[in-house]
């Protein structure tokens, strides 16, 4: 008799049934059961409102949540980016796999990368973030442009490129990875030009915290090296009191001498969406063994950029 298939609960989105289709066959190859999709739709995909008004945070996660918990679904794949920072009672990420390409991307008109969009050209991105960091960079290269608040899937955005309603969208390279389209991509920003979200690129596949047998079974699919980082990144975005729709970039990157990793370097940014200000600061340590040391990496990092005055910057702060 065949084993009963595991129910992977997941977003409707083209890029979320891709990600959650990657995962479903890893999770059926480690646990020699199949895996079937159980599509859920969210307050996040139905909503119209841009992410900053509905809350930003969990808004694509409570529906897949709720499922888990009430035992319609054994499993959930999420975009990392878009999970709370704070622990949610009864469920654990049993697993963080491999990172994608963390960068974003510029899909723009006529091939054009970043530094070669006309003057006044308008590009469409829904995350303050970018907002941030693209005025800022526009600011110090002497470059005028105009950032428009867009929502909606990869084939929206990339619509208002071809309609020739905006000169460029910006994106994440993973998301346009796993759907395919990563060959429509104009430009790979570098990080040191736009940190991406904490976690960007990364998968986090929660379950039941009493479902000891899956638990172990998805730690299979997990990366200690990605784990260590989104963790350390999740920590500052928590210890700034952000959402995932406040202005903030983190990124943490392994540094390697040759074959050994020596450090881990984590960066962070915070700033006013039209770029005037930004509070950026970086620092280096060693690679963090445990769940507590990459926790500590961020709160360190998060203590300095608020002692620079990032608090200020963040918009509508958490009290």
């Amino acid at each position: 008799m065949t084993e009963k298939a595991l129910r992977l609960g997941t977003r409707r989105s083209k890029l979320a049934m891709a990600q959650s289709g990657q995962v479903a066959d890893a999770v059926s190859q480690v646990t020699g059961r199949p895996v079937e999709l159980v599509e859920i739709t969210t307050y996040g995909d139905t909503s119209r409102e841009h992410l900053a008004q509905i809350g930003g945070t969990g808004v694509f996660v409570a529906a897949l949540r709720e499922a888990l918990l009430r035992g319609e679904v054994d499993f959930a794949v999420h975009s990392l980016k878009d999970l709370p920072t704070a622990p949610h009672e009864g469920l654990v990420v049993a697993a963080v796999p491999v990172r994608e390409d963390p960068r974003d991307v510029v899909v723009a008109r006529d091939a054009r990368k970043l530094t070669d969009l006309p003057r006044g050209a308008r590009i469409g991105t829904g995350a303050p973030r970018r907002m941030a960091q693209l005025n800022a960079y526009a600011r110090t290269h002497g470059m005028e442009i105009e950032t428009v608040p867009i929502r909606g899937n990869v084939d929206t955005r990339i619509g208002y490129v071809r309609s020739g309603e905006l000169d460029a969208v910006v994106l994440a390279a993973a998301g346009l990875n796993r759907v395919g389209r990563i060959d429509e991509v104009t430009d790979f920003l570098s990080v040191d030009t736009v940190l991406p979200a904490p976690g960007q690129g990364a998968l986090a596949i929660e379950c039941t915290a009493d479902n000891a047998e899956l638990v172990a079974a998805l730690a299979e699919l997990d990366d200690p090296f990605t784990r260590a980082a989104v963790t350390a990144e999740r920590s500052l975005l928590a210890a700034l009191e952000a959402g995932c729709s406040a202005p903030v970039g983190a990124l943490a990157d392994l540094l390697a001498d040759g074959q050994i990793v020596k450090e881990m370097r984590l960066r962070g940014v915070v700033g006013t969406t039209d770029g005037s200000t930004l509070v950026q600061l970086s620092t280096t340590g060693p690679v963090p063994e445990t769940h507590e040391a990459a926790l500590a990496l961020g709160r360190e990092l998060a203590t300095e950029m608020l002692a620079q005055g990032a608090a200020g910057l963040m918009g509508e702060r958490a009290q």
